[in-house]
């Protein structure tokens, strides 16, 4: 099996009924199978009414699904909404859990088809079918078989399929309603009556308790989002494939829901006595009441298509979650791979697979599970109604996309639907919110432990390349910049602009005056102040900021910029410096950078004038692949979305590195440079027993060297000897970052 080692986009190959039967394959069947008599158990004939108060909630859930999707039409979901509106913590979180949702449905599902192939089995008079069936284990091989074989099924190809299964279920339900309903014209109202009498058997209560169990056999036009990557025209097919998904589940849940409640029990009898001595199988029971024999199969039948296609629904989704999340560096880059030949996300599909399976063998038991996963869908479907309202407050521009209607009372009302239901989850059910839990710390230890680092370069990066992400997130990054000299501001501004973007950024210039007894000395001053203030303030316009201007008097320069940078709360400091080997400035320098709290940025120019949009060759010095500097990572993207200029990523070696080892970094340095900058960059990895001198030699092919510094220790300097040696060696133009 081969596959590419660096993520590419997968192509958009899915339509209409594609995504339609992604949404209907999740939703329809299995949901209602498994649920709908504990359904009745719980409110009696009501539960038809929790199923439609369950279906509007998704309705209006399913309008801020749409708009996201469409606006945002990348695969992921829930989880891309979120990482665009969110901080990056909160994002991974919600997409960890949301994978986790799909995970567990997988598995219940999984064991829903292998519960319902071996009781059909049980009906076949053989003795070697009742010898397999007696087993203990035989339900769960069965699911790990179905698993097995969408797993293979979705490598070789990235269409849904399930088409013939959805039809399948679909025309099967479609029967079991027509002659149910057919049966109900000929019954006495009064049976009919009787049947629905009493209607509300525990109160309302007991309506909000069956909306609370059963709300998961809405869950599935969602998981059309984690795939919009793969649709066609996302902007006009993903609302109409999610509003079908709830139609036409509706459509089937709520005649047969009625069906079962009337003529599917017998005279002197009630759904909920029907529902409480057959709990899994209390629509097979009701159909054998109403079409006999040939009823029971059916919706054996039935169930046996629906886990299927909801199986391998959530599998799909599940994976494309996972893609996502591994381009974005918060789960593992290996999970990004794509088959050479089947474009598919093959690892991803594997290790999905592989967590389902494990789980199917070690959770026999997975009721507690099912609640997990119905409680997740919940806050998950919640606060998508917050980052839909988000993003709708933070967009500065109309979008022709798909927009929700009734902005904003429906995802406000939706919303506190979601959240109720799931505080009755959690109530009802505590295992639910424990499993939860666990999941959550697992996700959170691996999170900061292995991925936070490279996700933060990948997101500002991404922020660089797309500023209308910052806006989107809410946030408005303060960079001060001091200036001195005004042939020297164009170039400075486009750098503070790489650390505040546009529209959304905000740049404090700096300009300090220092008092002068002499008058015409202290004109002078005034004046440069003057010129330097006004070619600043240019290009700051042109480069589409508006920043805020301070002029202040002060005896002490270095002094006043820490202040200042302290009482405004600046996340960066931006200094054009000249001579960094000076002794004064080096001190100076180093007791600023220890001093405040903001990330600090030195750009040396290599001559008055100079301009860094004319640049051509950036050399990117990389000293270890575990730790990137997310600000150079931005100021790269800025650059690069500027004027498109050639990129080389380099590492340093010693001379005595294994011939493996190197290309090992080549390899890692290759995606790490390709999520940077998107387009074709230059990658070395080279010996040296020298980096100073070796970083010297390079910089002298380049016009620009972005180097990060790390944070300095206490007895540590921020400039170390090779940054110094480097502005003392070279004519090259420097951008040191010193990220605190």
């Amino acid at each position: 099996m081969s596959t590419q080692s660096t993520y590419t986009k997968t192509e958009r190959t899915i339509g209409f009924f594609g995504a339609l039967g992604i949404g209907v394959g999740a939703m329809v069947g299995g949901g209602i199978l498994a649920l709908a008599g504990v359904a009745f158990v719980a409110s009696g004939p009501s539960a038809i009414l929790a199923f439609l108060l369950n279906g509007l909630i998704a309705f209006v859930t399913a309008l801020s699904f749409a708009e996201m999707a469409s606006a945002n039409p990348q695969s992921g979901g829930t989880y891309t909404y979120a990482k665009k509106a969110l901080s990056l913590q909160v994002a991974f979180g919600v997409g960890w859990i949301v994978w986790f949702a799909s995970l567990v449905a997988a598995v219940l599902y999984a064991l829903g088809f292998g519960a319902f192939a071996i009781f059909a089995l049980q009906q076949i008079p053989m003795d070697w079918i009742s010898s397999f069936t007696g087993r203990r284990f035989a339900a769960v091989l069965l699911a790990l078989a179905a698993i097995g074989f969408y797993t293979w099924k979705m490598i070789r190809s990235s269409a849904t399929g399930g088409l013939i299964v959805n039809v399948g279920k679909l025309a099967v339900f479609a029967f079991l309603i027509a002659g149910g309903l057919a049966v109900t014209v000929q019954t006495p109202f009064s049976h009919i009556r009787n049947s629905l009498d009493p209607f509300f058997t525990e109160g309302f209560s007991g309506v909000i308790a069956a909306m609370g169990y059963t709300f998961i056999a809405l869950q599935g036009f969602d998981l059309i989002g984690s795939a919009a990557g793969e649709i066609k025209t996302p902007e006009k097919i993903i609302p109409k494939a999610m509003v079908g998904t709830l139609a036409v589940g509706l459509a089937v849940y709520i005649p047969l829901l009625f069906v079962m409640s009337t003529v599917g029990v017998l005279p002197g009898s009630s759904i909920s006595e029907l529902s409480a001595a057959n709990p899994e199988t209390a629509l097979a029971v009701a159909a054998q009441n109403y079409l006999g024999a040939f009823g029971f199969w059916l919706v054996l039948i039935a169930g046996i298509f629906s886990m299927l296609s909801a199986l391998q629904a959530n599998l799909f989704a599940a994976s494309r979650i996972a893609l996502k999340m591994s381009v974005d560096r918060t789960l593992n880059h290996q999970l990004s791979n794509i088959h050479e030949k089947f474009g598919t996300p093959v690892t991803s599909i594997l290790v999905t697979a592989g967590i389902v399976s494990l789980l199917v063998i070690i959770l026999p038991d997975v009721a507690a599970a099912g609640a997990a996963s119905s409680l997740i869908f919940l806050i998950t479907f919640a606060l998508a109604h917050v980052i839909m309202m988000l993003m709708r407050k933070r967009s500065y521009k109309e979008s022709e996309t798909f927009r929700a209607p009734f902005y904003p009372y429906l995802p406000i009302a939706g919303g506190i639907a979601c959240i109720s239901l799931a505080l009755f989850q959690a109530i009802v059910v505590p295992a639910a919110g424990i499993i939860s839990l666990i999941w959550l710390l697992i996700g959170a230890v691996l999170f900061v432990s292995f991925f936070v680092k490279k996700a933060e370069v990948i997101e500002a990066s991404e922020q660089a390349l797309d500023p209308d992400l910052v806006r989107l997130k809410g946030l408005s990054p303060l960079v001060l910049l001091p200036v001195a000299n005004p042939a020297n501001a164009e170039s400075m501004v486009f750098v503070a602009n790489a650390l505040a973007p546009p529209v959304v950024g905000r740049v404090l210039l700096l300009s300090i005056v220092i008092p002068s007894s002499e008058k015409d000395d202290l004109d002078r001053r005034l004046a440069s102040n003057r010129d330097v203030n006004a070619q600043a303030l240019k290009a700051s316009f042109d480069a589409g900021l508006r920043p805020d201007s301070l002029t202040t008097i002060a005896d002490h320069p270095w002094e006043e910029i820490e202040r200042v940078a302290r009482v405004h709360n600046c996340r960066s400091l931006l200094l054009g410096l000249s001579d960094l080997n000076d002794i004064e400035t080096s001190q100076n320098l180093e007791k600023l950078v220890k001093n405040v709290k903001s990330d600090v940025v030195v750009f040396r120019q290599p001559y008055t004038g100079w301009k860094i949009t004319e640049v051509k060759k950036v050399l990117i010095p990389v000293a270890g692949l575990s730790s990137h500097d997310p600000l150079r990572a931005r100021v790269a993207g800025s650059l690069w979305r500027a004027s498109k200029p050639e990129f080389t990523f380099i590492q340093i070696l010693p001379p005595n590195t294994p011939q493996s080892t190197i290309r090992k970094n080549e390899a890692a340095l290759a995606r790490f440079s390709g999520r940077i900058i998107p387009g074709t960059s230059q990658n070395l990895v080279v010996t040296s027993s020298n980096v100073t001198e070796e970083l010297v030699r390079q910089a002298e092919n380049h016009d620009l060297v972005i180097m990060g510094l790390g944070k300095p220790g206490p007895r540590e300097k921020a400039f170390g000897a090779v940054a110094l040696e480097l502005a003392e060696k070279t004519n090259t133009a420097l951008i040191f970052i010193s990220k605190k």
